[in-house]
């Protein structure tokens, strides 16, 4: 194929795709670079797109395709890289937009990825490969489960509440015991008493159902091809095999962050910044990239609230681990626990400790995920298409991973911008830096 000399703006949804082009020339005199037209709309399906490839290149041309990510996923990437042309997906939010412009429309957006694309001025998301997606499918699936199961857990307290039935016959609900207390009720209308049963059979159901996606993922994630990085993160306080599971699903090859630093601003946990002349405000943490991920490591941040020490379940798991591993969690821990003692003895509240207990937790997931990368040879260059070019879809080089400042990745073939936003860090840890082997910003206090 010839060198890329289109570039293609789908805005793609769940039926329809308007399709704009933008030809690949040198700027004339004026800094014109081409014409910017539209091509027109098509239906989202497989043999529409294929069509929509060959009316576009009749000599072979190599295309580039721009598309933001949205809810219809990765098919359409997929496709279109298997037919030999460039893909894009662009992060919605980091799309250039005219403060002053007030009509979107379908067609306008094409044509805006189209001339920003050809420009340059694009940020790219990093695709997941196929058993990635599937395995975060499966994390997402048990954790949309333990939301329904809280749903029906409250809605049956409330009922009971109501009607004044208090549990006094232990400390914690939803035991056996308080299930046996359950069954023990009865009201004195019949309708009350089917909409009781309802709603008992409803937190049995949930529960159940919960219990399978565990069981399930535990079965799964050991023939994995990312169990090792897995294994290892158990070695942490406070991650266990559904948070470990959790974040490496979510976000896969952790080598294509340079630094600790850049998961840390892709996962919202580094403080907004409004500065201006000498005046430096810090506000709240940003919050973007990926919530789920954020989620889970606030949650397991909670655990370091107590003294460090190796417990027999710690120990346990930790022998699966190397020894260079089992050093990073030990310094991890000491380092957490103390550091969450520091910042409540300040006059932190326990939340926001814990968001700064979970955004360092976040520099020794990503040194414990360098070091088994190291040990266990993951993540091999690509292998090449028939048509010569290199390309995995699990690690696309093509991809920036900053969604919310970070960055990774090279730039192949297009002009992909890469975000390279501060994220907050003030001075320099040695302790970590001596775990990662590499320059670690401590993160700022003023949350």
């Amino acid at each position: 194929m010839t060198e890329c000399i289109k570039h293609v703006g789908l805005d793609v949804h769940s039926k329809t795709i308007e399709v704009a082009v933008a030809d690949e020339a040198a700027p004339d005199r004026t800094g014109c670079r081409g014409e910017v037209r539209r091509f027109g709309g098509i239906a989202n399906r497989t043999a529409a797109v294929a069509k929509l490839v060959k009316q576009l290149c009749p000599a072979g041309e190599r295309l580039c395709f721009w598309y933001e990510a949205g809810p219809t996923g990765y098919g359409l990437y997929r496709q279109l890289i298997a037919a030999g042309h460039e893909c894009h997906v662009v992060a919605p939010s980091l799309v250039p937009r005219k403060a002053g412009d007030r009509v979107k429309t379908d067609r306008r957006d094409a044509l805006m990825l189209a001339r920003l694309g050809r420009a340059g001025e694009l940020t790219s998301v990093w695709v997941p490969g196929t058993d990635q997606e599937a395995m975060r499918d499966l994390t997402r699936c048990r954790s949309d489960a333990k939301v329904m199961q809280r749903v029906t857990k409250q809605q049956l307290g409330a009922f009971l509440l109501r009607h004044s039935r208090h549990f006094d016959q232990g400390k914690k609900k939803w035991t056996k015991t308080f299930f046996r207390w359950l069954g023990d009720q009865k009201f004195e209308s019949p309708v009350q008493q089917i909409v009781f049963q309802e709603y008992v059979d409803a937190v049995e159901q949930t529960t159940e159902r919960v219990d399978q996606l565990t069981r399930q993922l535990e079965t799964c994630v050991q023939s994995w091809s990312l169990w090792p990085i897995v294994e290892a993160l158990m070695a942490l306080r406070g991650v266990d095999l559904i948070t470990a599971a959790t974040v490496m699903a979510e976000l896969g090859d952790l080598t294509r962050f340079d630094s600790p630093r850049q998961l840390m601003a892709y996962l919202g946990l580094v403080p907004s910044e409004h500065s201006s002349g000498r005046r430096r405000r810090q506000g709240g943490i940003t919050k973007t990239g990926n919530t789920h991920v954020r989620r889970v490591l606030v949650e397991s941040s909670w655990s370091y609230q107590y003294p460090a020490r190796k417990t027999k379940h710690l120990q346990r798991r930790a022998k699966q681990t190397s020894s260079a591993v089992q050093a990073i969690a030990w310094k991890a821990q000491k380092r957490l626990c103390g550091r969450y003692q520091h910042l409540v003895s300040k006059g932190k509240l326990k939340v926001q400790t814990c968001v700064a207990v979970a955004r360092e937790l976040t520099g020794f997931i990503w040194a414990i995920a360098q070091q088994v990368c190291r040990e266990e040879d993951l993540f091999s260059p690509p292998v090449e298409l028939a048509d010569g070019r290199a390309n995995d879809l699990s690690k696309d080089t093509n991809i920036n991973a900053a969604k919310g400042g970070s960055k990774s990745g090279t730039k192949s073939g297009s002009k992909s911008r890469t975000n390279n936003s501060a994220t907050g860090g003030r001075g320099r840890n040695p302790l970590v830096a001596q775990v990662t082997g590499s320059r670690f910003a401590e993160p700022s206090t003023d949350l």
